[in-house]
This record gives structure tokens, sequence and C-alpha cells, in this order.
């Protein structure tokens, strides 16, 4: 919807790749569908959920074995974030390394998106 032909919408580290491919081989998942909705102290924050169906208005993303669905409002959004899984000694997670992202919480769960007229012009660049 909001891509740039010949260039995937997301890219997938090989870390994530693995933990991916891992989540959807646990009970025959077709994948993660990622997304965004209002939420947390800076206004917005992602949403991972398995998919058992591709949705055909999904934009999908395959790399090394890892099957990632966008959904259509988030796709804006998500437009050129780098997806990677990090290993610390307290936690671990997926982590987005999204360029379109004005400004996030202490926490890094919620983030606040630079204007939506800001973004499509950036895109069309």
């Amino acid at each position: 919807m909001f891509g740039i032909p010949g260039k995937q919408a997301v890219s997938i580290t090989p870390r994530a790749a693995a933990q991916i491919s891992k989540l959807m081989a646990k009970d025959g998942h077709q994948g993660l569908r990622i997304g965004v909705k209002k939420g947390g102290c800076a206004g917005m924050e992602y949403t991972m959920d398995y998919v058992t169906e591709v949705d055909p208005l999904d934009e999908v993303v395959e790399q090394d074995g890892a099957r990632v669905m966008i959904a259509p409002m988030a796709q804006m959004f998500l437009f050129g974030t780098e997806i990677d899984y990090e290993v610390s000694l307290l936690e671990s997670g997926f982590q987005f390394r999204n360029p379109n992202v004005e400004d996030a919480c202490g926490c890094g769960e919620s983030i606040k998106f630079k204007d939506v007229d800001e973004l499509a012009a950036e895109q069309n660049r």
C-alpha cells in the first residue's frame, strides 16, 4: 500500500528471523502480524499477534524463513523499520528500530510517530 517497488516494508535481522521462525513452527502459525494501536504514555504501542490466516490486505515480508504481516493501518508507520530480537540478562524480546518514530517513553514500550503528512511526504521522495 505504502511500499516502494523493489524494497521491503520492514527488514528482519537474522536473530529476529530465527525467533519468528521458531514461533511460526509452534502450533503451525503462518507468521506474526505487527501493527500499532493507541496506548501508552507516548500515544501509540506496537502490537504483535500470531497469524493463522494471511489477510489479503496485509503487507507480507518474508526473510530467512520468517514471515511478518503488516496490518494495513500500520503500514505507513512501520515502513523502513528494522525488527531485531535482543537477549539480555534481565529480558528478551523484539526491538523495533523505526525511522518514523518522533519520540518514545522512557520504558521504550510507547512511541509517538511523526505527523502523517510528513510520513507520506518522506515516502514519496
